[in-house]
């Protein structure tokens, strides 16, 4: 990886600020293929993201290091959804900090991840996201300071490169530079772009209870029967198919997930009755969402959520295509 000047002073360095959206996803399929020889698991799943996003602020700073400030947004900013606002690490332990670091390693940047030496660079981030949702906010989150720092530190990375030190990072980091829709392979570093995908609506919902993805993955049973599903799935949805599209919709996670908390069982049965079609776990949960046809038709389904008393809803919109990686990512 090849950098631009640089000096600890942030002579050179970008001075004005830099901000990005960093999406949410949906898995429309996920199928927990088998078990590998260094504990992940196989996957294959057509992820979309959607327009429900948090957003980052960047800002190069004389002070060494690399600082988050964290505030909620959006419904985790409201009284209803402040439920869901739980808290947000601020130190390595989250991915935003974690994926700049290895950036300024990568880079030359920093001789180690702590390294005091490493520029400064202060991040805020908006979280309108809840967090333990299956809905791939951190991952979004770390991609997206992937891509503004390269400009703010003035680095020359390719998109596939971010993607590789995503990878390090988290699981599902890889496929938020994959501009929109698309297949995920191996344990998340396999990407395969879709294209043709209707942009339909989505409601989203999450309980208040909360799920550890590895408890989930530990207690799912891998079905190397599944395989293929999800070019099925892209084919159909790519095709207009929608009522046709629906029964290739699967999460192998949601059993277990379904067993391990009553709360995702009580919303997915609440969405039926809510006249959503096919709702389903989303990544290991504990959020739930079901496909709409329309903005219409997903404003009345989670209005009747609401109603029902569930704190997180969101009315969404799929964006399966993208100009750029992270959909409307970077600007000045």
């Amino acid at each position: 990886m090849a950098t631009r000047s640089f000096s600890t002073s942030a002579a050179g360095l970008r001075s004005e600020p830099i901000s990005v959206r960093a999406p949410a996803k949906l898995n429309l399929s996920l199928a927990v293929l088998a078990r590998r020889a260094d504990g992940f698991h196989e996957i294959e799943s057509l992820m979309v993201p959607v327009t429900l996003h948090d957003t980052l602020r960047l800002q190069v700073s004389d002070v060494p290091g690399i600082r988050l400030r964290v505030r909620f947004g959006g419904r985790l900013a409201t009284p209803v959804g402040s439920a869901l606002a739980h808290d947000v690490p601020t130190d390595a332990s989250n991915l935003v900090v974690r994926a700049a670091q290895s950036l300024a390693v990568e880079a030359g940047l920093a001789k180690s991840p702590d390294s005091p030496c490493t520029p400064g660079l202060d991040i805020d981030l908006v979280k309108r996201i809840p967090s333990g949702s299956g809905l791939g906010g951190g991952s979004s989150d770390a991609a997206a300071v992937l891509m503004a720092a390269t400009q703010a530190w003035r680095i020359d990375c390719s998109h596939d490169r971010l993607a590789e030190i995503g990878a390090r990072i988290g699981s599902d980091v890889p496929v938020f530079f994959a501009a929109g829709a698309a297949i995920v392979g191996g344990r998340g570093e396999r990407i395969e772009k879709v294209a043709g995908l209707p942009p339909l609506h989505a409601v989203i919902a999450r309980p208040l209870a909360g799920l550890s993805t590895a408890a989930v993955y530990a207690r799912c049973t891998p079905d190397a029967s599944r395989r293929g599903a999800a070019q099925q799935l892209a084919a159909a949805l790519a095709a207009g198919r929608f009522r046709g599209a629906l029964p290739l919709m699967h999460n192998s996670l949601e059993e277990p997930a379904r067993s391990m908390c009553a709360e995702v069982a009580r919303l997915l049965d609440h969405f039926a009755r809510a006249g959503a079609a096919h709702p389903l776990l989303t990544g290991s949960g504990s959020g739930c969402f079901a496909l709409m046809r329309s903005a219409t038709e997903a404003r009345r389904v989670a209005a009747r959520l609401e109603m029902a008393g569930w704190p997180g809803v969101f009315a969404v919109r799929l964006a399966p295509t993208a100009r750029e990686p992270l959909a409307a990512a970077v600007r000045g």
